[in-house]
């Protein structure tokens, strides 16, 4: 099954920088740039489904493949970030200086919405307290595992798993992909649970389910909801690296906490994780001090 749907386009709206947060990276093996668009692959309420979404002047072009072609060509405005609302953005960015020229620099900047769980949660498990090479080493590991070709003409793209595959999988099988049986058992146990948490209504409910699942924290629910939900005050308390960043733009400090985050974060309430995101996509850092985390390996032994 196929089906098209045209999306008239906001001015100056940012196509690259507003999917190009979706995949985990350019390798990602559930999304992708190619043939001049942008592929998505997931698993819908009605079967799996690619999506392809493609830019034409004002326009962009969104067209779904596979038995759930129906819903993601549905979902297909919040997916290119369309229905994420920045009408009162401008006047909150006006509490900081950087903050209201980073607003204006990416005004076009939108937050997708999804509204695919589990998808995002597998992720954000096997984020939890690595590094990025080894988060993403054990995601397409995990993804290749269970490998199922996602619908439509591109060769290569692949399905996310299937949750109740997941849940029925034993943690040793997963560490070979680098992933130990703490995070193996996270994603197992979420994944046993993910129909209730694709159900879920707001971003309230969805992270009040969240954070009652063992293993599963503000920072991994943030992470989650800020995607699948396009909530844009979302904040990743917990995180390595968020708290200093936000210190050192906005107060000139090198180091902070997820206290003196969230104190400097309060004149941006509503918006406060798409400050967060604006910081990030202009590349501040703060300073470094110390060596950096190893990347670690055990899946051989």
């Amino acid at each position: 099954m196929t089906q098209t749907r045209r999306l008239a386009l906001p001015a100056r709206y940012d196509f690259a920088g507003t999917v190009g947060a979706l995949p985990m990276s350019r390798y990602d093996p559930c999304a992708r740039v190619a043939r001049g668009a942008f592929w998505w692959a997931t698993r819908t309420p009605e079967g799996p489904a690619t999506l392809c979404l493609r830019r034409s002047g004002a326009e962009l072009e969104a067209t779904g493949f596979g038995p759930g072609a129906s819903w993601v060509v549905a979902q297909a405005d919040g997916v290119a970030g369309l229905r994420d609302d920045v009408s009162g953005f401008a006047a909150v960015a006006a509490a900081h200086p950087l903050v209201a020229r980073l607003a204006k620099l990416h005004s076009g900047h939108r937050l997708a919405s999804t509204g695919r769980v589990f998808q995002r949660l597998l992720r954000a498990v096997l984020e939890q307290k690595v590094t990025g090479k080894e988060a993403y080493r054990g995601y397409a590991a995990t993804v290749r595992h269970f490998r199922e070709p996602a619908p439509g003409p591109l060769d290569g793209l692949l399905l996310p798993p299937d949750p109740a595959a997941v849940a029925g999988t034993p943690y040793w099988v997963f560490h070979p992909f680098g992933i130990e049986q703490r995070r193996a058992d996270t994603l197992r146990r979420v994944a046993a649970v993910a129909r209730r948490l694709e159900e879920c209504p707001d971003v309230a409910t969805a992270t009040g389910r969240l954070v009652s699942i063992t293993g599963i924290g503000p920072w991994t629910a943030a992470e989650v909801v800020r995607t699948a939900y396009g909530d844009p005050d979302a904040v990743s308390v917990g995180d390595y690296h968020i708290p200093n960043m936000v210190a050192w733009a906005l107060a000139g400090e090198p180091r902070g906490d997820d206290a003196r985050m969230l104190d400097l974060l309060a004149p941006f309430a509503g918006h406060r994780g798409r400050v967060c995101t604006l910081l990030e996509r202009a590349g501040i850092g703060a300073p470094r001090f110390g060596p950096r985390m190893p990347i670690r390996s055990f899946a051989a032994y």
